[in-house]
């Protein structure tokens, strides 16, 4: 592939990535929204990560899966109460990774 072309890629994929970014804080800046929008817009990033979470929780070899063998699903049954307790990502990702490293190595999952 020409290195011209993966340039301009990078380039127009960050711009992509940008302006959704930038044009509320333009737009918004200095006005106060009414409280249920602000309420509403507290939601976005929840719903957003349980979107990408669950699907890869869940399914194991196009099939939904609640099976002992579904480490990934356990692991997150473990950590979703930590970070409930804890407030923080990073606590849950790392006893998330721990927990799923633990089942690795004592052999258990995919």
């Amino acid at each position: 592939m020409d290195q011209t072309l993966i340039f301009w890629t990078i380039v127009g994929m960050a711009v992509v990535t940008y302006i959704p970014r930038l044009l509320p804080v333009l737009f918004l800046s200095g006005k106060q929204l009414q409280p249920f929008i602000a309420s509403w817009l507290k939601l976005i990033p929840p719903a957003v990560l349980a979107a990408m979470l669950v699907p890869s929780l869940l399914v194991r070899e196009d099939t939904v899966t609640l099976a002992f063998e579904n480490l990934f699903f356990w692991a997150a049954v473990i950590a979703f109460p930590v970070a409930w307790k804890f407030k923080s990502l990073s606590v849950t990702v790392v006893v998330g990774m721990g927990l799923v490293a633990l089942g690795r190595y004592m052999g258990w999952g995919s």
